[in-house]
């Protein structure tokens, strides 16, 4: 199966060399690599360009932004510019940060689940972040859950729900509309991936209010998305993630921001998670 690779990166200059060794000491390469440059202003790119000219199926391409550095829009816009610039087929898609260290199996075993588990659409492993001299379980979001940094989709699927939107919560709504289209969800939870930036680490105010707005943009309702916010906040032992994430749900709310989602998505999307709710906490 032909695997291509578009890794958006902004500024990481402190990650992307041990990054990209992780990709290339990979026992199954991929077939093409591009690297987004999204308007970096420290040495990332002359590290990517080294790599690119040792390596034939490493790409670096600049993508000119105007714009602030918004968590997700940016991501993705970033990310379908590469995608446009991809000039292979390929069955499996990725889409990875350039702040994460693959284990050397990782292409390889994406390939077995894809190979393996004909109705899997999207797959990944697990994200661990540094803590002392252990790593540790990035624990802001379920083990089951297929994080942004390390999606990996069936291209087929990728197609079936129209590629990625450009809004905060992307990597949220793409496995909900992948499991409507009828597609599986598959996390490997042995493979354990260094996520070397620790999510939100940076994240402003007004970053904390986009948490609140992606909610609201997918339609989980004020009542999922208060319970949606306030275990992200209890997770993160971070009371403001509660606080600034309902001014952005009512912000958004106010301003009638544009849905990402139908309604019957929407719906389908609401009945979904409690569905999770109930199957998990209250047991019927």
């Amino acid at each position: 199966m032909n695997v291509c690779v578009i890794i958006p990166v902004y500024n990481e200059q402190d990650f992307i060399k041990k990054s990209i060794e992780s990709i290339v000491s990979q026992t199954t390469k991929p077939q093409k690599v591009i690297y987004v440059n999204d308007g970096s202003t420290d040495e990332t790119k002359n590290i990517i360009r080294k790599f690119s000219e040792q390596y034939d199926w490493i790409n670096l391409i600049d993508h000119k932004v105007k714009k602030e550095h918004e968590p997700g829009k940016k991501v993705v816009e970033a990310f379908n510019f590469g995608l446009r610039n991809l000039d292979i087929d390929c069955d499996i898609l990725c889409k990875f940060d350039g702040d994460i260290i693959i284990p050397n199996d990782y292409i390889e075993r994406i390939i077995n689940i894809f190979s393996e588990k004909n109705n899997v659409g999207v797959a990944g492993g697990n994200l661990y972040i540094r803590k002392g001299d252990k790593w540790i379980y990035e624990n802001i979001a379920a083990k089951s859950h297929v994080r942004g940094p390390i999606k990996a989709y069936r291209y087929s699927c990728f197609k079936d729900i129209k590629g990625l939107k450009s809004s905060i919560g992307w990597d949220t709504v793409d496995v909900l509309l992948a499991q409507k289209k009828g597609w599986e969800i598959y996390t490997d939870k042995s493979l354990i991936v260094k996520h070397l930036k620790a999510t939100g680490k940076k994240y402003s105010y007004k970053s904390k209010m986009l948490q609140g707005q992606s909610l609201y943009v997918m339609r989980f309702g004020i009542v999922l998305s208060l319970l949606s916010m306030l275990k992200s906040s209890i997770n993160n032992f971070e009371i403001s993630k509660l606080f600034f994430g309902s001014l952005g749900f009512i912000s958004a709310f106010v301003r009638q921001e544009s849905f990402i989602v139908t309604k019957e998505e929407g719906l389908f999307i609401r009945k979904f998670r409690w569905n999770i709710i109930r199957e998990k906490y209250l047991k019927f």
